[in-house]
């Protein structure tokens, strides 16, 4: 066998057995803390650095890492509370609306306003100003097939059918009724991510409910 590697094969069977030895007895520097200073590792902008140091950089980065992300769920939890006072009064109001004018009004007042979102169409499905039936069947096959919600992108064809010109780059669509027979509210927004699958229902079908017990009210008055 060459000697060489020979050699080579030790020293990696010996360096493993070391480094299965310091995970087995981690005090193991605080038996000898002399040999921390002592210990030099390669890094790759300051040269050698003590294995100290080393330590206290990776220390310091997975602080400011849990920083960051503290400093994140803070800004999401504001947010969220902002959007939940909306929603709140929002709610509230509606439930003071006596024609479909003024629910109409309102929505679009609170939801544009002060959630900065670009359009607001309420469309029923009954009355003067009723979706015509040919489009409601293509929005209920098409994107209600399993929920009375849809989040996400609209084809440019269904994006005029609902909101002409206004902009909607990203939807929420939720059809009203318990069986959504009522009609649909449709929001947009400007952003094509704001609206997507994945976000959270809640508020929002709180909003649907509280539609679905007003819309049966002003259709028949």
């Amino acid at each position: 066998m060459d000697t060489t590697i020979a050699y080579e094969s030790k020293n990696l069977i010996d360096a493993e057995q070391v480094a299965a030895y310091l995970l087995e007895n981690p005090d193991f520097f605080s038996k000898f803390p002399q040999l921390i200073e002592n210990i030099t590792i390669p890094h790759a902008h300051k040269g050698s650095v003590s294995l100290v140091e080393l330590q206290g950089e990776k220390l310091r980065k997975k602080v400011r890492s849990l920083s960051q992300k503290l400093n994140q769920l803070t800004s999401i939890a504001k947010q969220n509370e902002v959007i939940y006072r909306v929603y709140t009064e929002l709610n509230l109001r509606i439930l003071k609306c006596t024609n479909l004018d003024d629910l109409k009004f309102i929505l679009e007042e609170v939801i544009q306003e002060n959630l900065q979102l670009s359009s607001v169409i309420l469309k029923p499905f009954k009355g003067a100003h009723a979706l015509p039936e040919i489009q409601r069947r293509l929005f209920i096959e098409k994107r209600f097939k399993r929920h009375k919600f849809f989040f996400g992108r609209l084809s440019e064809h269904e994006r005029r059918l609902l909101f002409a010109d206004q902009e909607a780059n990203s939807v929420a669509l939720l059809l009203i009724g318990d069986l959504g027979e009522l009609g649909i509210l449709a929001i947009g927004s400007k952003d094509p991510g704001h609206f997507n699958p994945d976000m959270d229902t809640l508020l929002i079908t709180q909003l649907q409910q509280f539609l679905g017990v007003l819309l049966p009210k002003m259709l028949t008055a």
